[in-house]
């Protein structure tokens, strides 16, 4: 494998770099689409894509049972060199360029298994939409594994480690608006002061407790009320709400008690507020299994002593909707130690790009383990 790895090396560095430098943000990557339909096609396999969303999959084999590799594809938008565009830096170019590495060395290997490889190129995971997406296409119904890949930033992984599980957890976007009632400054009793209402819901979420095994945040991260005029009780505020917790129970006690403390609020000012989930990402469900079956192929690929134990990070992923949805696919992804630097989101984020190749030979390896393992029911030696 090794040797065909080499081969494939240079074209990998050319993929990356096109995709580096074309980055599309969510529900928007067409062109990124397109070239991975053309790309495949070329090399002989079968692309299918979706007549109303970007992304696609392709399939090899047939029947049971279907392992599934998953990658993401869109990149954030944000301020880079005082330019606001689209760009890579969480990584998803890296993690389509190994997918896409993994074809291109199963069509060299030309390995016998029994069974369906799918492979999934997920749009919109900046969202949190895009697993979902697929999920109710069926694109995972009859899955028995699922395998995923993140880069991670080097305060993680160290450069040339890598985990076989990523332990993200659950995280919400909420937004709160506050109706009140607008008056003169002059008679504040005539009216409902919104930025009030809203103080007195920021100072009430600080009561929030759960459980303190679960790591867990609830942070106000925007607050807007008022205008122009500064002689005027604002009748309308909003705020928005960032929830996170380490497991998907730990979100369910967090979302259950900011409801509480909203209605509290509301009937101590008789106001009105109306609350508004804009993102809702699942924590992870790792399945012991299939994170075995990646530690072994990292084992196979890098050697023991370059297998870190599984991460707990508290950032979100909305791959784990896939298990979260479906319980019956087993899941697990690959944490890539890069020295990636200064961090994920960072608008200058960069990383050792050597290890697109070696993440390529640990995938590759990954799915054709996992074969060998439905089969034996046991890790192949």
């Amino acid at each position: 494998m090794k040797t065909e790895i080499l081969d494939i090396a240079p074209r990998l560095t050319e993929i990356f770099a096109h995709l580096h430098e074309n980055p599309e943000i969510s529900w928007k990557e067409y062109k990124t689409t397109d070239f991975i339909t053309s790309l495949l096609k070329q090399e002989g396999y079968d692309v299918y894509t979706f007549p109303n969303s970007t992304g696609l999959y392709v399939e090899i084999g047939q029947g049971k049972p279907v392992i599934g590799l998953r990658t993401d594809m869109d990149a954030l938008w944000q301020e880079v060199d005082g330019e606001m565009r689209a760009n890579h830096s969480c990584g998803h170019d890296a993690h389509m360029t190994m997918v896409i590495g993994v074809l291109l060395l199963i069509k060299k290997l030309k390995p016998q298994f029994t069974g369906t490889l799918r492979v999934l190129f997920q749009p919109a995971e900046e969202k949190g939409e895009g697993a979902l997406s697929l999920v109710e296409k069926g694109l995972v119904d009859d899955m028995d594994y699922l395998f995923g890949v993140h880069l991670r930033p080097f305060q993680e992984l160290e450069d040339g480690a890598f985990s076989p599980a990523l332990h993200h957890g659950a995280s919400m976007m909420i937004a709160a608006e506050i109706y009140g009632v607008e008056a003169h400054a002059a008679r504040p009793h005539l009216g409902k002061n919104a930025i009030e209402i809203g103080s007195s819901l920021v100072e009430a979420l600080k009561s929030i407790h759960i459980d303190t095994m679960i790591p867990y945040s609830v942070k106000v991260t925007k607050f807007h009320a008022g205008g122009e005029s500064g002689n005027i009780i604002p009748g309308k505020a909003f705020i928005n709400l960032d929830v996170r917790a380490q497991t998907n129970d730990g979100m369910e006690e967090l979302v259950k008690d900011i409801r509480r403390i909203v209605d509290a609020v509301c009937k101590l000012y008789d106001a009105k507020i109306v609350l508004k989930v804009l993102m809702d990402i699942a924590a992870a469900q790792v399945n012991e299994e299939a994170k075995d079956i990646l530690e072994h192929a990292i084992i196979q690929s890098v050697g023991h002593e370059n297998v870190s134990p599984p991460l707990f990070t508290p950032g979100g992923e909305d791959f784990h909707f896939y298990s979260k949805q479906r319980p019956t696919v087993k899941t697990t992804m690959l944490g890539v130690g890069c020295n990636l630097t200064p961090g994920l989101h960072h608008p200058n984020m960069t990383f050792n790009r050597d290890r697109l190749i070696t993440g390529v030979e640990i995938l590759t390896r990954t799915v054709l383990c996992a074969f060998e393992y439905a089969k034996l029911k046991k890790i192949p030696q």
